[in-house]
């Protein structure tokens, strides 16, 4: 780290939404409502999927999964969101805002790569049927796991890297309510072309390498689908893969519209209030979506809610 950044290893101050005083009350109650149903709705996922044996799948496994990765995701993010928003002080630590830097990166990139992942596990439940549990092993699953932690902590730690050994000649306003890469690279005080080529570079390979697997994924689906005779058998299939297709949707939309294009069309509020939507409101929404149209998820919650009582 160099002499020019000496003065931000005191601090960061996110200025987040300052310049709207009314609108950080009303967005305090709001991220702390989405937060409760963010907790309350994962957390009765991986509960109710590991109690229930007739959940021990493949497809439950990674739902555990995506659960337990949106439940730290949030948690990365709001509690110091909500302490800047309930006071005037907007200031974040050195080390506080290096671990969000980090751990954001890494968990956004490990939802990417697993939701592809997932595509791959309904690609494999309707187009081989018969083959599917021998396919989608417990070893193997375990593996492509272990692989998406892996390479999403990897990219973190490269892109991160990158962008924290900019010189930033004493600047330390991030116009943003959180430690977010692109906020980082703003306040350098050099020429950011190189890093923000590796950014993009590496970005199209988290963002649309598996959005490209995910679209051969249904395309294959979609085809195995309307070859299936009964209507029933189709509305099943259509039922299974409706959630994750759903998720898929509202996850890459905004992360696409926000990451993949020119630098200066959104507007700067546009862009905090993308942010707070992915990283708030979507996480509090795949429980909902995946339990909406999932006879076996609502009958699991059922059983857990007679537990509890």
């Amino acid at each position: 780290m160099g002499q020019n950044n000496h003065t931000s290893l005191h601090g960061f101050i996110l200025l987040g939404f300052s310049d709207h005083p009314k609108l950080e009350m009303v967005l305090s109650g709001v991220v702390t409502l989405f937060y409760f149903i963010t907790w309350v709705g994962n957390t009765a996922i991986i509960l109710a999927s590991l109690l229930d044996s007739h959940l021990h799948t493949p497809m439950y496994f990674f739902l555990r999964n995506l659960s337990f990765l949106d439940l730290c995701f949030t948690t990365s993010i709001i509690p110091q969101m909500l302490v800047n928003l309930w006071g005037p002080d907007k200031t974040i630590s050195y080390v506080g805002c290096v671990t969000q830097l980090y751990v954001y990166m890494w968990l956004g990139s490990t939802e990417c790569l697993l939701l592809a992942v997932m595509s791959y596990d309904r690609f494999t439940a309707i187009c081989k049927p018969l083959h599917y549990l021998v396919i989608m092993n417990p070893h193997l699953c375990l593996k492509m796991i272990i692989t998406v932690w892996s390479i999403s902590l990897a990219v973190s730690v490269l892109l991160c890297t990158l962008t924290l050994n900019l010189p930033r000649c004493g600047n330390n306003l991030l116009d943003h309510f959180l430690c977010e890469l692109p906020a980082m690279i703003k306040i350098a005080c050099i020429d950011t072309t190189t890093v923000e080529m590796s950014v993009f570079a590496l970005g199209i390979v988290i963002v649309l390498t598996p959005l490209g697997l995910i679209l051969i994924s249904y395309g294959y689906i979609a085809k195995a689908v309307l070859r299936i005779k009964s209507k029933e058998g189709q509305q099943k299939a259509i039922n299974t893969c409706g959630s994750h297709l759903t998720v898929v949707s509202i996850f890459y939309g905004t992360i696409i519209y926000m990451y993949l294009q020119p630098g200066n069309s959104a507007s700067k509020d546009q862009g905090k209030f993308l942010t707070l939507f992915y990283t708030i409101v979507t996480p509090s929404l795949n429980p909902l979506v995946y339990t909406l149209r999932n006879k076996d998820m609502k009958n699991a919650l059922r059983k857990l809610v007679r537990v509890d009582r």
